[in-house]
Formats: structure tokens, sequence, C-alpha cells
């Protein structure tokens, strides 16, 4: 009878741990290949297991705070995409490494300290999702199609599981972050746990706000914006913008077919633009998949290609053998469903449930220009507390600022481009203002 207890016993202690292995798993990364010397911070990497059977595992990278991790800001980094993987914001954008802009001699590529890392002052976890993107994967085949609003859910239910694994962090002031096609997910993400702490979820996440560079929000309001924003960097003619804003009426995205001038315009106006980097218009037009310059913004990401299929890379990073085949930067062919047509919404409900924003734009940006972040923020109705003004570093204008009375600031990156990594030091500079309650 004692050996069957025993047995049994030791039967459960095996399923628990085999559960909690497969439910999550986390290493401490002191080195990195392509790193000279250890790690000056501390990296965690690892898997948490979403869905009903957990057959989703989502990647993260976690670097605590440089400053203060028992009560500095935690952050939840989201690339847009969808399908890019969040090394974009850890490399480029606002993490403590990146990668040396060097030309490729077939070795293993180099990672350098950066100086304006948001780590500085705050913990930040950057997840690679939905499924399919970056290092995260799934154990079957058979997985529900991601989509925006599955996503918020599917986010929401890995940040339980990551703080029942990190309670230390519990009580920090949590914010979502991120920038591009992540503004269709973040409001949405925000409002889920919003109603999560009031309804469901035990402990509640310590939501203080939320963070969006050059957000995509609304199809039509951010892209039929990008024609008054040609004209006013004089990309177009007076002419042309004239003659389309006569005949297209302002839609020039979904034109009715029948309105064959405005077609013809439209074509016009995008042979004009054609070797224009969206991103960034005044950096070089390059191909990221191709042997570019390293003078080209985008060779950068050919390095990142090179270096994170490196087999000593995943085995810094402790990823799971054989999870994935080819490590891209963005996968945006895999399947996806666009459900959510406008964050706007979400961004009333959030701000009527009184959680602070920043929204910034590089005011480069041509695939998201700031003038229909604008547009849909006025849509808000809300009134201005600190109106239009020019925000300093030192005794140079570093963008333009507004504040509403919804605790939304809008910013503009005098210079930047659609994601931060076109002005690191500006967007950190803000960002570090803006979380610690500073006017910026």
């Amino acid at each position: 009878m004692a050996k069957d207890y025993v047995s049994s016993s030791v039967l459960i202690l095996l399923l628990i741990l085999f559960y909690s292995q497969r439910t999550y798993s986390a290493s401490i990364v002191k080195f990195l290949p392509g790193f000279d010397g250890p790690l000056p911070f501390e990296l965690e990497t690892g898997y948490i297991g979403v869905g009903e059977e957990e057959e989703v595992q989502l990647f993260y990278y976690f670097i605590k705070s440089e400053r203060n991790p028992k009560e500095d800001p935690l952050l939840l980094w989201l690339s847009g995409g969808p399908g890019c993987s969040s090394i974009s914001g850890l490399l480029y954008e606002n993490g403590p490494l990146t990668v040396k802009l060097e030309v490729y001699n077939g070795t293993l590529p180099s990672l350098v300290s950066t100086t304006y890392s948001w780590t500085k002052v705050s913990s930040i976890i950057y997840l690679d999702q939905p499924v399919g993107t970056g290092f995260s994967y799934s154990r079957t085949q058979l997985v529900d199609k991601p989509s925006d609003s599955g996503e918020a859910k599917r986010i929401h239910e890995f940040l339980h599981k990551w703080l029942g694994k990190h309670q230390e962090f519990l009580s920090n002031p949590f914010y979502v972050t991120g920038d591009s096609y992540s503004g269709k997910v973040i409001p949405a993400l925000v409002q889920e746990i919003s109603k999560g702490n009031y309804f469901c979820c035990k402990p509640p996440i310590n939501l203080q706000g939320y963070v969006l560079g050059n957000p995509l929000t609304e199809s039509e309001i951010d892209w039929n914006h990008r024609i008054p924003y040609a004209h006013g960097m004089a990309l177009i003619s007076d002419e042309l913008y004239e003659s389309m804003k006569r005949i297209c009426k302002g839609e020039y995205i979904n034109v009715d077919p029948r309105n064959t001038e405005c077609l013809k315009l439209v074509k016009e106006y995008e042979k004009c633009i054609d070797r224009i980097f969206e991103s960034h218009i005044i950096s070089p037009d390059c191909d990221e998949n191709q042997e570019t310059p390293p003078d080209c913004y985008t060779y950068r990401y050919l390095l990142t290609t090179y270096w994170a299929n490196y087999e000593s890379v995943h085995r810094a990073l402790h990823v799971n053998k054989g999870s994935i085949g080819e490590w891209v930067r963005c996968s945006q062919k895999k399947p996806y469903t666009y459900d959510i047509k406008s964050s706007v919404p979400y961004h009333m409900n959030n701000s009527i449930d009184g959680y602070p924003s920043l929204i910034f734009s590089g005011d480069h940006d041509l695939m998201v220009p700031f003038l229909g972040t604008q547009a849909w923020i006025r849509s808000l109705n809300y009134s201005l507390t600190d109106d239009w003004r020019p925000w300093m570093i030192g005794d140079q204008i570093a963008g333009y600022t507004r504040t509403y009375a919804n605790k939304m600031t809008f910013a503009t990156i005098k210079g930047g481009g659609h994601t931060p990594e076109y002005r690191p030091e500006e967007t950190s500079i803000m960002f570090q203002r803006w979380i610690s309650g500073q006017p910026l």
C-alpha cells in the first residue's frame, strides 16, 4: 500500500514538473554571440504557453531596468507587422544593444551597446507575437488563425502567466508600448486588461497607461492622409494635389472604380513617390532583402537576420531546438485576420477609464503620416490642456507637442520616421520625461 502511495506521489510530482515545464521556461542570458564581454544588463529569455492546451509558445526577451527594477515601470513592447519580431524594438529602437553597422564579411555580425535605451528607467518585455513571429511557434498544426482581437486576448493571457512567474513585478506600474501595426492591437489590449482587472483576472495587472509610435489606427484615415502629407513635403505638385482634392474628394484609397479620372491621378501620385523610402522619406530607398549598401537603414535588418540564424545565437538565447525553420524579422505572409477596422473606439474607452497615453509620430514618415494621427485624435473631441508648442532638448527643437483633457499627449519627433530607430536619442528623452510625469 505504501509502495503504491509513493508511486502515485512520484507520478503526480512528475506530471507537475512536466506541466510547469510545458507552461513556462526561462533562462538568464549573461553572454551573447557578437557582443564583447558579459552583458551590462540583466537579460532573460523564455517561452510562455497560451491557449487551452498551451499549443502556442510565445517567446520573449525580458530586460530589467538598469536603474531600480523593484520600483521602475514595467513595459510590454509589441512591434508591428503584424508578424515583425520584437527584436526590432530591442536592437534598433529602444533597447540597450544594437547591431554594429558594418559591411558583412561572412562572419557573425557584431553587437554594441547603445546610449538611448528605455531600460535606463524601465524594465521591458519584448514579445514575439502572433504565433509564427520571431522565435514564437506552435506545438501543433491546429491553431486558430491569429487576429487583432484574438491577439489582445492571447497577450492578456501571456501577461497573467508571465506575472505569475515574476510576482516581484506585480506592484510595478505597467504600460503597454509599441509602434506601427500594434496601433490596432494595443488599444484593444489595454481595454482587455482593464476589463480583466474588474471582472475576471486576479491578481490585477497594475495598468497605468500606454505608448504608441506612428500607430496604424484606422486605415482609411491614416492612408488617405498620405496625399496631403506628400504635398506638404513637396513630393507632389500643387496642381496634382488640387486636382486630386477636387476629383477624388478626399478618398484616395478605396476609389470608386467608376471614377476613372481619380484613378489616373492616383497613378500619377504613385509615380511621384515610387522611389521614396516611405518609413523615412529622407533616407535612401533600399531593398532590405538584398545586399544593400551599409549606409541604408535596412542594411541592419540584413545583419540581424544573419545574426539571429546562427546556431550559437539560438543556444545563447535558449531557443527550443527545431521549433522554427529560418528566423525572419517580419513574417507578414502568414494567415491573419484583420478584424479591428478602427482602434479609435478603444482609445475612447481607455480615455473614459482614465488611462494616460503618449502618441508620437516621426514627422518624416509617409507610411502612417502624422496628419492622419492628428485627424483621429481630433475625432475624440477632447479639449486641449496644453496647446501646440515645441518641445526642447537643450536649446534645440526636438519636435512639437500638445496634450488633451483625456490625458493623451501627442508629440512629433523632428526628423523622425516610422519607428523610433530614426531618432532614438530624441525618442528616448521624450519617453523618459513622459513616463516620469514631466512635461515634454
